[in-house]
């Protein structure tokens, strides 16, 4: 598989308990983090993908990359790549409020909260 698979932090690899501030970043959740560090032992490129990257000051943008570079390297042994922005390379994206869609007809798969058919 080439390209690389997105995994959101806030609730997907890391715990959310509601916005405590830009650099604050919770627990890793075990069975996300076991999953992603599968993936980079199987030679897999993982990206941060996460919207606290984005609209940001310089000086505000760097200390947010730096805490979750900081989370990285506690929870994974090393740094990764961090974005908000999606492009052709990316394969997957894992998170907490994706509703996937089958590509070019709009029929949703899986569950939606929004009463969808």
């Amino acid at each position: 598989m080439s390209g690389w698979i997105g995994v959101d932090l806030d609730g997907t690899l890391a715990k959310y308990d509601g916005w405590q501030g830009a650099t604050h970043i919770g627990e890793p959740i075990a069975p996300m983090l076991e999953r992603v560090k599968r993936w980079m032992t199987e030679g897999h490129e993982v990206r941060i993908f996460t919207a606290r990257v984005s609209g940001r000051d310089e000086k505000e943008h760097r200390e947010v990359v730096a805490a979750i570079q900081t989370w990285c390297v506690r929870h994974f042994g090393r740094l990764m790549d961090i974005t908000c922005v999606k492009d052709y390379g990316m394969i997957e994206l894992w998170d907490d409020r994706c509703v996937q869609v089958e590509a070019n007809t709009g029929r949703v798969i899986g569950n939606s909260t929004r009463g969808l058919e």
